[in-house]
């Protein structure tokens, strides 16, 4: 067949990709998994034994082409051959999270009609039958982890090993059948269906083609010369479209072999021991590794301190030009070197990223500081501007051009576009279908031509052509005084102190600023034992007056640097309070991919917001919380409310509209 795009039309999907790396690859590893402490291995070829005998089981459950299947567990080889099984039979794979409640699992699988469902153990066995009531198109149930399911009711039950042997030995029933069916998928069929997560309401289902993820993954592999000797760990949802194009869309493409870990537990052990090449983390993972540094940090001897204070100082001066191949006196290039030896060699080797290649963050805007932090060790971070809707990517930054404060340039067959009211629009090969079975919201989002809305306000830098986000369009809005209100650029701010895990802005429509901040439990615990703190509760420590002392200090030193940006600088804090519980995607507070739900936290804590706005120094609230166990309750707290330090500046109005 002709191509015009360098070969990925030769593979029209993921299962042909499969195939191919199966002959091409066929000794070479393609998934690990760390189970009882012991990496196991399996070989392309043997993943190809191992997805066609699922696939043949399937037939024989009765799956039919055009099905949905539903897949919730961790990170398993498993379970991610489940969905190229799935797609081998002309189904649909739908990745839940697998921390989503029943409810919220209920709405996904009758949304999209699941038939079958496969899951990874007891727990989320319970969760489904606990609303199989409610879904009346499901038929059979698949689980990997036999653990407490003996005397359960197995008439639409089944062990994910009895479906493939049961496959095994109809093979000769129904293999001419597979064959016909894995030949006959189109570039334009449907290759996944993935839930957004839902900040503004309901979660809606991204059609995803064969040709969306096989374009997008062919060319970011070849944007960043990613190869088939990458190692990647596969740790962040199943369902999250970042997980789907490095996991599975780039690990076919490319051939390069995917490793998880045994439990989250043990993820930062089973990182250290793999060394991806290939990394990716949402800015949160950053900001949690980063604070557990700086924590043994304060825990180290005087002169270790001493020691890192004054060569990552040295690195954060010079480290980003060395990455970059920026000219460097060779004095400040033998002092670097010595770094590497005594400081940052051995941080990147606790971190498990001494290997790293190219490492990239996304998912919401990363703080300055934690960006360059990771940079100025000499790894390669990037980050890279996308949406489930793009298929992950609409910008990335090429090497040589990576900045802090913008997302790069168009990723490669993408066009962008600034709408008058500065909303960012896109379209590419790997711009998604539909919404299923929303055509309100689709037509509302993607225009005939193709263009998408990203919902994210931003411009280009003239001189540069790189892309600035500023915020979420809906959320960037006016100050009563006329001034710019951005608030995700504050948060992040905020957030590079290891002591604040969480902080949501407000002032829209205000004269002034103010803020929640939830404190980071190990990075203030840490602290508080340092310094003889004594507290038995999260509440107790997040109001205790030596905890707001030092979040005050933060807020007036990110006041400080706000105010230099004369387009931003009304956003300054004036006053805050530390809330006295942690904002949780069990309470609606976050989404499973912990964005905030501004809108809701307002309304939620709306006697709060009141009270800030209000002049009180106090006020006492009640908060209905979920608990672990799925009990609900309430936390009564009386809150302290502390003004920050501004400093004066002349704001500069927004344009008239």
């Amino acid at each position: 067949m002709a191509t015009s795009n360098g070969g990925a039309d030769e593979y029209r999907s993921i299962p042909a990709l499969l195939h191919r790396n199966a002959t091409r690859f066929a000794d070479k590893p393609a998934y690990r998994e760390k189970e009882f402490g012991i990496w196991q291995t399996w070989t392309w070829s043997q993943v190809e034994t191992e997805i066609e005998a699922l696939a043949l089981g399937l037939l024989n459950l009765g799956v039919n082409k055009g099905d949905f299947v539903a897949i919730i567990g961790r990170n398993r080889p498993y379970l991610y051959w489940s969905m190229v099984a799935a797609q081998s039979v002309g189904a649909i794979p739908v990745p839940l999270y697998q921390d989503a409640v029943a409810e919220e699992m209920a709405y996904v699988l009758g949304h999209c009609g699941a038939r079958f469902v496969i899951v990874s153990d007891q727990e989320q066995v319970d969760k489904v039958i606990e609303v199989q009531d409610q879904l009346h198109q499901f038929e059979h149930m698949i689980y990997l982890d036999a653990r407490g399911l003996r005397k359960y009711d197995h008439s639409r039950l089944h062990q994910y090993s009895h479906v493939q042997d049961q496959g095994r030995a109809a093979r000769e029933e129904y293999i001419e059948e597979l064959k016909r069916r894995r030949e006959s998928l189109d570039y334009d069929d449907t290759c996944v269906v993935l839930y957004t997560s839902g900040t503004t309401g309901k979660p809606k289902g991204v059609v995803l083609s064969n040709r969306n993820i096989v374009e997008a993954a062919r060319s970011s592999s070849e944007f960043d010369h990613l190869t088939a000797g990458e190692e990647v760990l596969a740790y962040l949802p199943m369902a999250w479209v970042g997980d789907f194009i490095f996991s599975i869309g780039q690990g076919y493409w490319t051939g390069f072999c995917v490793n998880c870990p045994e439990s989250a537990e043990t993820m930062m052990t089973d990182l250290r021991e793999i060394g991806p090449s290939y990394f990716f983390a949402p800015p949160r993972v950053f900001e949690g590794l980063l604070t557990t540094v700086m924590i043994r940090m304060e825990d180290a001897t005087p002169l270790k301190k001493r020691m890192f204070d004054t060569f990552m100082a040295h690195a954060k001066r010079v480290g980003p030009d060395i990455l970059d191949g920026k000219p460097v006196s060779f004095g400040d290039r033998l002092k670097y070197r010595l770094g590497e030896l005594l400081v940052y060699g051995p941080l990147k080797n606790t971190l498990g990223f001494s290997k790293v290649r190219v490492g990239y963050t996304a998912g919401e805007a990363i703080g300055p500081e934690i960006f360059d932090f990771y940079r100025s060790l000499g790894i390669n971070l990037k980050q890279l501007y996308g949406q489930t809707e793009a298929s992950v990517f609409i910008t990335v930054q090429p090497d040589g051009e990576v900045r802090a404060d913008t997302v790069g340039v168009p990723a490669p067959g993408v066009e962008i576009r600034i709408g008058d009211n500065g909303e960012v629009f896109y379209r590419s090969p790997s711009a998604f279908v539909e919404y299923y079975k929303n055509p309100e919201s689709t037509a509302d989002t993607k225009d005939a031509e193709g263009w998408v809305a990203t919902g994210d306000a931003g411009f280009f830098e003239e001189d540069t052509g790189h892309l600035r986000i500023i915020d979420r369009a809906k959320d960037v809005s006016k100050l009563s005084t006329g001034a710019m209100f951005a608030p995700k650029y504050v948060e992040n701010k905020l957030k590079f102190f290891p002591a604040i895990l969480e902080a949501v802005l407000f002032g829209a429509g205000r004269d002034h600023c103010v803020a929640f901040i939830n404190i980071d439990l190990n990075a203030v615990g840490s602290w508080a034992e340092r310094n003889n703190v004594s507290y038995a509760s999260y509440q107790e420590l997040a109001g205790h007056p030596k905890v707001l002392d030092q979040i005050q200090s933060h807020v007036e030193e990110v006041n400080r640097s706000v105010a230099e940006d004369p387009m931003l600088s009304g956003c300054q804090i004036h006053r805050f309070l530390v809330l006295h519980k942690e904002l949780d995607a069990d309470d609606g507070e976050l989404t499973r991919t912990r964005k905030v739900r501004r809108k809701i936290i307002g309304e939620k804590f709306d006697d709060l917001v009141e009270a800030l706005y209000g002049g009180q120094s106090s006020i006492y609230t009640e908060t209905a919380v979920t608990y672990e166990d799925g009990r609900q309750g309430k936390i009564k707290a009386t809150l302290e409310i502390r003004d920050a330090r501004v400093v004066p500046v002349q704001t500069q109005p927004l344009a008239a509209e």
